[in-house]
Parts: structure tokens; C-alpha cells; sequence
């Protein structure tokens, strides 16, 4: 009698440890983003040459060669205020004689904004007609990381950077990120060279942020290590710069569209093991900053929960013949 009563106790807790897993894995299929699938309307690009008649975009995943030294991405949502103070000052480093020589593009992707971000955009591309800006207009706000995305994967050039629409970036710093991407990838191999900015932790820059931003920012690194990418101590700062086989390897497997999705291209870096080098650059804090702190922070850190668990669970896989490559 006292072994069947054990026996049942035993397949009791085997049944409801089964039905915990079974729901556990029904919450992750549920709470994981569906795949990132563009538009039609969104493959195509206006231009100061074609403002009303949308164009065709190339794609980087059936497009290996570049047409370009450099294209620059900027993720944009309801940016009319800083979108022209930020493209200036990007359009006069880039017009320095010592970088003229350098072909290059500038995507901006409107990221399904409410306010007149993409009017603004055509006008900006107007009043610099001499250069290749190309707008594309998200049809809904999928987010910051789907819209980098999408702004790399429809980008003609031989190395690609990412960069905010906010200006807190200093532009003249692509020089440092470009240098180290000439040391580690002379031949434009696959590689990633990341902005960094772990070097102002414990200057005024930070210091005078709030104690709750702060304590976000620390618990997001001590995160970040057991996730994996404790490697690189930004993840977070959007002025990222990858040759164009890193950006055809990396992007079409990306799954987040949010804040986090930093950390999950430099942890398919990783995996894919493509070098990731760090270097500091100048940044400083913007007023009006669309992150919501504690909003986004509990968004972020399920995100990365999200991440964790679809790669060890297998549902979100690099696929055998990229680690090949």
C-alpha cells in the first residue's frame, strides 16, 4: 500500500513539474515577438530626386557587393525637433576634405511617427541635394531595433553605422570607430566595432543623472553578464559600426524590435564569432529622451528574459552554415 501511495505522489509531482513546463513554454511562444516581416511600401525609398514616387531598395541579404564606402542608418520616431541639428552636423564632418573621398549614403527610417518625421526628412534631403539621403517610412512603430534593422538590411555599403537621431553622439567619433574597424578587419571581413561609453561612468555626465537611472544602469550590467555579453561593457550606446558581411550575417536572425535589441546583435556576434571591438567616444546626456525608465527598463529586462530563454530552448538558433562562414 505504501509503495502505490509513493508511486502515485511520485507521478502526481512528474504530471504537474510536465504541465509547469508545458505552460512555461506556452508563455514564451506567446510573449516572443513574431518574425520582423516588411511591407511592401516599406522596400522602397524617397528621395530629394524622387519625393513622390517611391523607389526600389536593394537588399543586403541578396546584395554581397557595396556600391558604397558608408552608409549610415538613423532609426527615427517623432524626431522633427533634432532630426536637422543631428544631419547637419553629420553632413559637415562628412564634407571635411579628408573624408570627401568616401562614397556614402544616409538611410532614415521613420519609424511609424505620429508627427511630420518623414516630411522633415524629404525637406533635410532637399536642402542637401548633392547627397544620397534616402527616407523609408515604417507603415506602424515597430520599434528602435526594428527600425536599425530594417535600415541595415535595405543599406548599400561596404561598412554600415548606426546612429541616433538625438545628436548625443558626436559624429566626428565615427573616425575612432572606423581606425579600429581598419585594425581588426583590414579586408572588410565580418566584424562589429561598438562606441562606448563605460569611460564617463564616473564623470559629471553620469553622476548627475538620477539615483533611479543609475541604479537601472547597474542592474542592467550585472544582467547583461549573466546573459552573456559581459564582454563589452556598452552595449546600449547607438553608434555601432559593421562591415557588411557582419551586417548580412547578423540582422536577418535579429528577433527583438525594442530598447535591448543592442544586446542581442552583440550576442549573435558572439555566437556567430565575429570580433566585437569597444572604443569610447563622446557622449552627452539629451533632454527629452523617449526611454521611459522604469517603463522601459521592466520592458527590457523581460526582453532579455525573452532572449535567454528562445536560444536555450532552441526555438532561436544561429543557423549551422553562418558559424560555417
Amino acid at each position: 500500500m505504501a509503495d502505490v501511495t509513493y508511486l502515485s505522489l511520485m507521478l502526481g509531482v512528474g504530471l504537474t513539474f510536465l504541465a509547469s513546463l508545458c505552460c512555461i513554454y506556452a508563455a514564451l511562444v506567446l510573449l516572443s515577438p513574431p518574425p520582423i516581416d516588411a511591407l511592401p511600401s516599406e522596400k522602397k525609398y524617397r528621395s530629394a530626386t524622387s519625393p513622390k514616387t517611391p523607389q526600389d531598395l536593394p537588399d543586403i541579404r541578396t546584395t554581397p557587393t557595396a556600391n558604397v564606402d558608408l552608409s549610415i542608418v538613423i532609426p527615427a520616431f517623432n524626431e522633427v525637433p533634432r532630426l536637422p541639428s543631428m544631419l547637419d552636423s553629420t553632413i559637415k564632418h562628412l564634407s571635411k576634405p579628408a573624408y570627401k573621398s568616401r562614397s556614402r549614403e544616409i538611410v532614415i527610417v521613420d519609424d511609424g511617427s505620429s508627427d511630420q518625421t518623414t516630411d522633415t526628412a524629404l525637406n533635410l534631403a532637399e536642402k542637401y541635394k548633392s547627397w544620397d539621403i534616402r527616407v523609408i517610412t515604417l507603415e506602424t512603430n515597430i520599434g528602435k531595433g526594428g527600425a536599425v534593422r530594417h535600415g541595415m538590411l535595405y543599406s548599400r555599403g561596404r561598412r554600415l553605422l548606426m546612429v541616433d537621431a538625438d545628436g548625443a553622439s558626436r559624429f566626428e567619433d565615427l573616425e575612432v570607430l572606423w581606425k579600429e574597424m581598419d585594425r581588426i578587419a583590414p579586408n572588410d571581413e565580418p566584424a562589429v566595432v561598438v562606441g562606448s561609453r563605460a569611460h564617463l561612468v564616473k564623470t559629471e555626465v553620469v553622476v548627475k543623472r538620477s539615483v533611479l537611472r543609475n541604479m537601472a544602469m547597474y542592474a542592467l550590467h550585472l544582467t547583461l553578464r549573466l546573459v552573456g555579453v559581459g564582454h563589452i561593457n556598452d552595449t546600449q550606446c547607438g553608434f555601432k559600426l559593421f562591415t557588411r558581411e557582419a551586417a548580412r550575417a547578423i540582422f536577418p536572425i535579429q528577433h527583438l524590435k525594442g530598447w535591448i535589441f543592442d544586446v542581442e546583435i552583440i550576442l549573435l556576434a558572439k555566437q556567430l564569432q565575429i570580433p566585437v571591438a569597444e572604443v569610447p567616444i563622446n557622449w552627452s546626456e539629451i533632454p527629452e529622451s523617449k526611454l521611459r525608465l522604469m517603463r522601459d527598463s521592466l520592458f527590457m529586462f523581460r526582453d532579455l528574459l525573452i532572449l535567454r530563454a528562445n536560444q536555450l530552448t532552441g526555438r532561436w538558433t544561429v543557423p549551422k552554415k553562418l558559424k560555417a562562414q
